[in-house]
């Protein structure tokens, strides 16, 4: 039997469909409970994909989200649909990074958010994607995102 508090998920365990754009892709959100602590929260995607929307091409990131949860927290099952609905999506790197970001503030309103996407090169320029919601709160450890730099061939 589901405990009532996860009663309103409609994705985890259950056969769900891959949504087909990022725009049609539920995310859903589960009671934090960490005790009111400053909690670090990370979601590392090494093998994002999109589309450039002018080739057509596929684009491909290694994507690192941090974020301390306020009263949320996003179902991880929901979260990979979110990011496998970006397959068939045209955007440009700036784009699709700004828009997970975007839906994970509006569906967690989190005390704060990173975002780290490193896009692989096409046409020999990386394009690495930064965002933050604003300064952590003090006293909450951050860690690197451990993701090095293209340093190409060499």
């Amino acid at each position: 039997m589901v405990e009532e508090r996860y009663a309103g998920l409609q994705q985890l365990g259950s056969a769900t469909q891959a949504p087909t754009s990022p725009e049609s892709a539920v995310l859903e959100r589960v009671a934090a409970q960490t005790g009111g602590k400053d909690v670090v929260v990370r979601f590392t995607t090494p093998e994002f994909t999109s589309l450039c929307p002018l080739t057509g091409q596929p684009d491909f990131a290694h994507i690192v989200i941090d974020y301390i949860p306020g009263d949320w927290l996003v179902e991880s099952k929901s979260l990979k649909l979110f990011f496998h609905s970006f397959r068939n999506h045209g955007a440009f790197h700036e784009a699709c990074t700004m828009m997970i970001a975007d839906r994970l503030v509006e569906l967690l309103r989190p005390k704060w958010l990173r975002i780290g996407a490193y896009w692989y090169p096409r046409g020999g320029i990386p394009i690495d994607v930064f965002w933050q919601s604003g300064a952590p709160p003090e006293g909450a450890w951050i860690p690197e995102q451990g993701v090095p730099g293209y340093r190409g061939r060499g």
